[in-house]
């Protein structure tokens, strides 16, 4: 039997050591005292939250189908119903329905939703009569839909969106790699309005389908039960400082322990890290992949959820939460009012009310190394304007993700191709995570079962 070492112990990861499970003796390293990376449940006020993803893409199948195997499928739940709402305007406003990331289907169903301009609606509207010559090179969603749709609709629709999924902006992320459905179209040529309806049409999902599950109980469940179901040796506080080829294409991992160094040789590794760990360790190895992996720019994000007593809390908000365009000039760019989006939370703790609130963008360093307790009030502050008055919290914490959102800049699909083609001429190496086909958990799944494939059988 092959043996495989794995170097990073989030989902892409362990999803990668679960697809190898009686293929392989696959031994996984991760840095950090529990393995989830991302996808980790902590404690607020006694109550269960997740402290970052909290909901798998359920329309992408990876995620939950993993997450059924591991023994998940009965702890899998759907949100409660409710519409995609944005804070602009000094009130929330629903999107209305069948928009795709932000670009409304029909422009006329904005009117007196006060999202946009009459002059913005109305900009919309005209693209089914503007010239559309096939895309024929990557653009930033920002160039492309703006001059499509208007810089009104990509300023209130779509930079909510694309700042929720992956805390960038409009004017620096690939249409190609952030919106790949809308670059599809693109790439046909003609107006889009028309081609997203076909769209919609003809890809509408099954009746009741939601586009997100969560796990009761939290999603960093759905980790910890990869691993337990792996089969896999995983050494947590176990950090991987060098690769090292050995004859015969195997390879030797020098890592570091509490309890002083240690050395691991194998037949294959899978490197599941952010892009910029990926690059320290393939430096001696494939310098070009080395390089177009330290150029991925990442963002930093910050969270903070706090608890509310219901019997003592003012008011207490609608709704599953609300999506912050950055025009607007707020500090929070979304909030998650988890007691009402997620039943078990609500359940578990009925005199309890728990809210998620989101900051950090690609650019705002200074504003993530304000000490906890600023980024605390200025949130409360903000949603006191955005809901309401809630009164004060129970309790508040602050979970940082230091550059934990890859960008996927212009031009990233083909930068990935360049590392991939890289990484190909290293027998027994392969490479998976968020910094490659998308940042979501069932993105993740995805290269991390593919990287296993790669790896399961000698080149």
């Amino acid at each position: 039997m092959r043996s495989v070492i794995v170097v990073g112990g989030g989902i892409s990861g362990l999803a990668a050591a679960w697809q190898l499970r009686g293929h392989a003796d696959v031994t996984v390293l991760e840095s950090h005292t529990k393995v989830g990376g991302k996808l980790r449940t902590g404690t607020i006020a006694g109550i269960s939250v997740d402290e970052g993803a909290e909901s798998l893409m359920s329309l992408r199948p990876e995620a939950v189908e993993l997450a059924a195997a591991v023994g998940l499928g009965n702890a899998l739940c759907d949100p409660a119903a409710s519409p995609t709402t944005v804070w602009t305007h000094g009130a929330l406003r629903p999107l209305p329905p069948g928009h795709v990331m932000g670009v409304p289907t029909d422009p006329a169903a904005l009117a007196g939703t006060g999202l946009l301009s009459a002059e913005g609606i109305a900009r919309i509207a005209a693209e089914e009569g503007l010239p559309a010559e096939p895309l024929t090179e990557d653009l930033s969603v920002g160039a492309y839909l703006g001059a499509r749709f208007g810089r009104e609709a990509v300023d209130r629709l779509v930079e909510p969106l694309l700042g929720g999924v992956y805390a960038g902006r409009a004017d620096r992320l690939s249409l190609r790699a952030a919106m790949p459905r809308i670059a599809a179209l693109a790439e046909q040529g003609g107006p889009l309005l028309p081609a997203l309806r076909r769209m919609k049409a003809a890809g509408a999902p099954r009746s009741g389908a939601v586009a997100v599950q969560g796990v009761a109980g939290g999603t960093g469940r759905f980790p910890q039960a990869v691993a337990r179901a792996c089969g896999a040796r995983i050494l947590t506080g176990t950090t991987a400082r060098s690769l090292q080829r050995l004859p015969g294409d195997r390879w030797r991992v020098l890592a570091m322990t509490a309890d002083g160094p240690l050395t691991m040789e194998a037949d294959a590794v899978v490197l599941a890290l952010p892009a910029f760990a990926a690059a320290e360790l393939l430096r001696p190895h494939a310098p070009l992949a080395e390089a177009e992996l330290a150029a991925i720019p990442h963002a930093s994000t910050a969270v903070i959820t706090m608890a509310f007593s219901r019997p003592q809390a003012h008011f207490l908000p609608e709704g599953n939460g609300f999506l912050v365009p950055p025009v607007d000039g707020h500090l929070l760019k979304a909030a998650s009012f988890l007691s009402n989006k997620w039943a078990w939370l609500h359940d578990a703790a009925p005199a309890t009310f728990v809210l998620r609130a989101s900051i950090g963008r690609i650019g705002e360093d200074e504003l993530l190394s304000r000490p906890d307790r600023h980024l605390i009030r200025a949130a409360i502050a903000e949603l006191h304007r955005a809901v309401g008055p809630m009164g004060e919290p129970l309790a508040a914490r602050v979970t940082r993700w230091d550059r934990g959102l890859p960008q996927y800049g212009v031009g990233h699909r083909e930068r990935v191709a360049r590392i991939r083609e890289a990484a190909s001429k290293l027998p027994g190496l392969a490479l998976c995570g968020a910094a490659y086909e998308g940042v979501g958990v069932a993105a993740c799944v995805a290269t991390g079962r593919a990287a296993a494939r790669r790896v399961a059988v000698p080149a």
